[in-house]
Parts: structure tokens; C-alpha cells; sequence
């Protein structure tokens, strides 16, 4: 039998007790709230855990869940050319919490941050308005609006940002050195 590539919020609420579920979003987005039990392994930090991950996947079924599922299916890929199967949430945690399932939150929130697609909406509408603003001293600092929407049109053909990938390396967006360690730790335990 084929192992599914993509599951529905349902399918992993009934599964959560069997599959190793690997949150990929910033370690300040997954503070606003996670799937129980998810791990926090950001997606710029998957490749450190790849040999954790191919003995888990071994003998236990991986779910890779983001905030939408684009960054999840990005690290399904990355997963699979390394060998290892796993699933994604089709609509990641927004569908979960749609489904009327609960996320769960650390006792610690003081990590919790905006959503990386809110950052991103913020970053853009900011140096849209300031490149307009600035414009009416200087014409050319019209550019950087001009370079935002094209940034952000070539964000859709391709369904990847470059800007979320800039604040992904913002402190506040960062991995804390014991929290990715304690999740692969965890991994390990499996």
C-alpha cells in the first residue's frame, strides 16, 4: 500500500498517538500554539536532524506540519530525497484549528511571535508605505515598492517567499540552542 503523502486534520486526530509529528515553523510561531506532541524542528534546521529522523521513520509514521502546508511540503521533499517517507497536514495547523481542534500551548510563552505569513504581510505593507511615502521626496525611493510587489508576485508563481526567508533569521524567529537540542533528544527517545 502507498503511504499517503498528505492527511486531513481528521485523519491526524485520530492517528496523533502514532505518528511523530514534526512541526517546521519558527520556533516563535510554534510557541503561538502547535499540535500535541509536535516536535519543534524548524525548517532551516531539518538537515541537523535527518539521522534522528530516518531511525524514527524507521519504525514510526511522520506527519511534517507548518501553518498553511507550503513549508511542510517543502520539508516533505527535502525528507524524501534523503530517504525518509512522511505525510504533511493538508492546510497545516489553520486547518487543524478550522476542524475545531485544539493546539497546544507551551507553559513558556514568552517566545509566542506573529505567524511568519503575518510577519511577511506586515514587512511588505511597511516598505510598500515608507517607498511610497519617501517617493514624494524622492522619486526613486518608489523602487523599493516596486521591488516588493514584484517580490511578492513572483512569490505566488513560484509559492515560495524570499522575504519569509529573511525573517525566518530574525532572533525572535531563531531556535533557542536548548529547545532544538531537547527536540532532538526527543526524537532520539522514540
Amino acid at each position: 500500500m502507498a503511504h499517503p503523502h498528505t492527511l486531513d486534520a481528521h485523519q491526524v486526530h485520530s492517528r496523533l498517538g502514532d505518528l511523530i509529528v514534526l512541526d517546521v515553523r519558527t520556533p516563535g510561531e510554534y510557541a503561538t500554539g502547535h499540535l500535541p506532541g509536535a516536535l519543534n524542528i524548524p525548517l532551516d534546521q531539518l538537515t541537523r536532524a535527518l539521522p534522528d529522523l530516518r531511525e524514527v521513520a524507521a519504525h514510526s509514521d511522520v506527519l511534517v506540519v507548518c501553518a498553511s502546508g507550503t513549508r511542510a511540503e517543502s520539508a516533505r521533499t527535502t525528507l524524501a530525497d534523503h530517504g525518509i517517507t512522511a505525510s504533511t497536514l493538508t492546510g497545516g495547523t489553520g486547518a487543524w484549528t478550522d476542524g475545531g481542534l485544539a493546539l497546544q500551548h507551551p507553559e513558556d510563552n514568552r517566545h509566542a511571535t506573529w505567524n511568519m505569513e503575518r510577519q511577511v504581510r506586515f514587512t511588505a505593507g511597511a516598505v510598500v508605505l515608507t517607498g511610497l511615502t519617501l517617493g514624494r521626496l524622492r522619486p526613486a525611493f518608489r523602487l523599493a515598492s516596486a521591488g516588493v510587489a514584484g517580490g511578492l508576485v513572483y512569490s505566488a508563481l513560484t509559492n515560495t517567499c524570499g522575504m519569509a526567508a529573511l525573517l525566518a533569521k530574525l532572533p525572535h524567529n531563531r531556535p533557542r540552542q536548548g529547545d532544538l537540542e531537547a527536540a532532538l533528544a526527543t526524537l532520539r527517545s522514540h
